[in-house]
């Protein structure tokens, strides 16, 4: 296990089977949509074809982040033209960025930066890209040194679990406890693991009617193995995998269950060199198959290497055409649309017709509940956390969780005698919103500051050979948030929209815009739900041009029927 708290242990319900055949690995399939999208992608026959008459058209892409670039490249290679349009970088929330003046091999993840394997589609596009990962150095995970505990003034050394404090293991077996008897946990993570349909949909249809309305908070209190106050704060403060989740309680215990039942929080890796190369390589990159277009087409190539600009504007026109202005105030129409940036945009940023969408539609968008976060990077000259304590023996600096504004630091090296990175702070919510009004120089000074009382002995301003980058997500204006997290009471929203590629489901004058992108998807916040949803736009597109896909290889919509994500009353 690589979490702090570890989630609850694996079904034991074959354990001499379990000796003799390693158990395959989790991946995010299910539990609301419980479709193979690594086997549909690693299909020989492809994802599908559209009629010969339609090869070249036209389709608009709105945004380069993942699932843009994504949906782009596959409709391309499909014989379409994609046409994309990104209003600041290629990437997204996949934002890698450098140190003015530093070593060029330096880079701070500002986005995305840890992957489970669990995302098996998003392994998909790492491997056809040649991309390399390793291990991502979250707390108490086998390939961290060390991590460091500090609560209430009270710092834990730590190399593993077993070395933190009673109390830690007893919050530790209360979650356990918690996912177990409320949550199905072994049978699900079973069914998951088996890919067993009908037993996902049997357990996830009756825990949805009954915990749609309930916050994590408060399913941690419902549960007899958190009757301490003691041990839900300590878990809100350290929680599992990642670190702390009292960020999280106030939203739905749905979107927790996902986490844990597919591992999205487990063994995490970090893309080497950084994570926003996967988008910028597909971007370049020229498929071996592709239909209509000749050898060596590329996305950039269609492009004349740079996507259009920002969409200003979006309506309908005759002919059931969808209208695009972009910032430089070029006009162009499209048959159909794949719409992938935050769904907020199409509230504020973007001049809509209220015709692209049926209301219960633009309900949901209005409902849309985004999580704000912040990081800081420094660079330093190495990773000088190795260094040994001449009392003590330990690692002078760990990986850090504690209830100070720091709250997450995190140690980034590539070997012991080259520069390195440290995450001086990674937050979310409340704690992200106190750092808004500082300065990236002003933020490193409350941090060092921080980590100074938990590190007496440690000069970490003396290592830093550059200046701090700094991100708040909520403050960026093309996404005014991190990511989606739903709020109790709120499955039906995401329902609407993660079902929206069904297009034979809406009225006639209500098709043509696909939406996409994590929060599209029942897996917000990471990158495998990005490129879900993207699959799923495909799939709409093509059918909606008139394909088709192999019978040997069913894509989403043929098999939705039998799949369909719970549907509640008054839905």
């Amino acid at each position: 296990m690589t979490s702090m708290v570890p989630t609850a242990v694996p079904d034991q319900h074959d354990d001499q089977q379990n000796e003799r055949q390693p158990a395959p690995p989790l991946t995010m399939f299910g539990p609301d949509f419980p479709y193979a999208y690594d086997d549909y992608l690693a299909h020989p026959a492809g994802l599908g074809q559209i009629p010969a008459t339609e090869h070249g058209t036209e389709v608009a892409v709105i945004g380069g982040g993942l699932s843009g670039i994504v949906a782009a490249y596959e409709l391309m290679k499909m014989g379409l033209k994609p046409v994309v349009y990104e209003a600041d970088r290629i990437g997204g929330r996949l934002r890698t960025v450098g140190f003015e003046g530093s070593d060029p091999s330096l880079t701070a993840e500002m986005g995305a930066m840890r992957f489970p394997p669990s995302s098996t589609a998003l392994q998909h596009y790492i491997d056809l890209v040649g991309l390399k990962t390793r291990p991502f150095p979250n707390p108490l995970a086998p390939d961290t040194p060390s991590t460091v505990v500090d609560l209430k003034g009270e710092s834990h050394y730590a190399r593993t679990l077993e070395d933190l404090p009673e109390v830690y293991h007893q919050v530790m077996e209360a979650w356990n406890a918690c996912l177990e008897d409320g949550a199905d946990f072994s049978a699900m993570q079973r069914a998951i693991r088996e890919r067993d349909v009908p037993r996902i949909r049997e357990i996830w249809s009756r825990l949805v009617a009954r915990l749609d309305n309930q916050t994590f908070y408060g399913y941690l209190c419902d549960s007899p193995a958190f009757a301490s106050f003691r041990h839900r704060e300590i878990f809100g403060q350290v929680g599992f995998g990642t670190g702390g989740w009292d960020t999280d309680f106030p939203n739905s215990i749905l979107e927790i269950l996902r986490v844990v039942y597919t591992g999205a929080d487990d063994d995490h890796r970090g893309i080497v060199g950084g994570s926003q190369q996967l988008p910028l390589r597909l971007w370049e990159r020229e498929p071996r198959k592709l239909v209509h277009w000749t050898p060596g087409t590329s996305l950039a190539s269609l492009h004349g290497g740079r996507p259009r600009p920002a969409v200003t504007r979006l309506h309908r026109a005759a002919g059931d055409r969808i209208v695009v202005t972009d910032a430089a105030g070029d006009i162009r129409s499209y048959p159909a649309v794949v719409f992938t940036a935050q769904s907020w945009m199409l509230l504020s940023k973007i001049d809509c017709d209220d015709s692209l969408f049926p209301i219960d539609h633009w309900t949901a968008m209005e409902r849309t509940h985004y999580m704000e976060s912040s990081k800081l990077f420094v660079p330093v000259d190495r990773p000088f956390w190795l260094d040994k304590d001449e009392v003590t023996g330990r690692d002078v600096m760990s990986m850090t969780l504690t209830d100070r504004m720091t709250r997450g630091t995190y140690l980034l090296d590539d070997g012991p005698d080259r520069p390195a990175v440290i995450c001086l702070s990674y937050t979310w919510c409340d704690d992200s919103l106190k750092w808004l009004p500082l300065s990236a120089n002003e933020r490193m000074e409350v941090m060092l500051k921080s980590l100074s009382e938990i590190y007496p002995k440690v000069d970490i301003r003396k290592h830093i050979i550059g200046s701090p980058v700094t991100v708040s997500w909520e403050n960026e204006p093309y996404f005014m948030g991190a990511f989606k997290a739903n709020l109790p009471g709120h499955y039906r929203y995401q329902r609407r929209l993660f079902t929206h590629f069904m297009q034979d489901r809406l009225p006639a004058d209500r098709r043509g815009v696909f939406l996409a992108g994590d929060d599209i998807s029942w897996t917000a916040g990471w990158a495998e739900g990005a490129i879900q949803t993207a699959l799923n736009a495909v799939w709409g597109v093509m059918a909606h041009f008139g394909g088709r896909t192999d019978p040997k290889n069913p894509g989403p919509g043929d098999v939705y029927d039998e799949i369909a994500p719970v549907e509640l009353p008054e839905d």
